[in-house]
């Protein structure tokens, strides 16, 4: 009997909204992420999620909040991701859509690192290159 091949892990970059939830306990979130985690799935942060999740937090959260983002892989803002996320700032700009800063980061360091963005918030990420998992 043949072994069954193991399904192929992924590489996920959480948008903040997807964390907060997380923290919250809303939406099943902390059941998906722990699952992927189980099942071997990469789940990662970068810089604007820990600003914003900070900015927001309770003192009360603090302890949940740094044990949450501590599990999550750390993806740092290059000089070539700064670029990314200017150039893609700029293409939209010139279509008439405005895209925040904290958004192309986001898109930027995804696409750099070949990561698929878990988001509710797809309408804020239309880069064709970016891969989304739209929750």
């Amino acid at each position: 009997m043949k072994k069954e091949e193991k399904a192929s892990l992924e590489r996920y970059l959480l948008d903040t909204t997807v964390i907060i939830d997380v923290l919250r306990n809303q939406k099943e979130r902390p059941v998906l992420l722990k699952n992927l985690a189980l099942e071997g799935n990469l789940l990662g942060c970068c810089c604007i999620n820990v600003a914003e999740i900070y900015s927001g937090m309770k003192e009360k959260e603090r302890e949940a909040t740094e044990g949450l983002i501590e599990s999550l892989t750390y993806f740092e803002v290059s000089k070539e991701i700064a670029k990314r996320s200017g150039e893609y700032k700029q293409r939209f700009a010139k279509k008439g859509i405005t895209l925040t800063t904290s958004d192309v980061i986001i898109a930027a360091v995804a696409v750099t690192n070949d990561l698929i963005l878990m988001t509710d918030n797809s309408r804020h990420f239309p880069i064709p290159e970016l891969k989304l998992c739209e929750l």
